[in-house]
């Protein structure tokens, strides 16, 4: 069975990182190039980046919309 592919819903790509700013997760997405892998959902694509302390159990998140 093949994949399918909804290119009118928007496509998300997460990195989770750990001990990090959530910042670092965000320039992670874009310096390697994640959202050339999905370039169909132009101007439809989350970048979502996701960072926990271990020591402290905290977590953060930043969502931002890629153009």
């Amino acid at each position: 069975m093949g994949a399918y592919i909804n290119v009118g819903s928007p496509a998300i790509v997460i990195e989770l990182e750990y001990d990090k700013a959530v910042d670092t997760a965000i320039e992670q997405i874009k310096r390697k190039q994640y959202p050339d892998k999905v370039e169909q959902y132009a101007n439809r694509l989350l970048l979502v980046g996701v960072t926990y302390e271990r020591e402290t159990k905290q977590h953060w998140c930043r969502i931002e919309h890629f153009e």
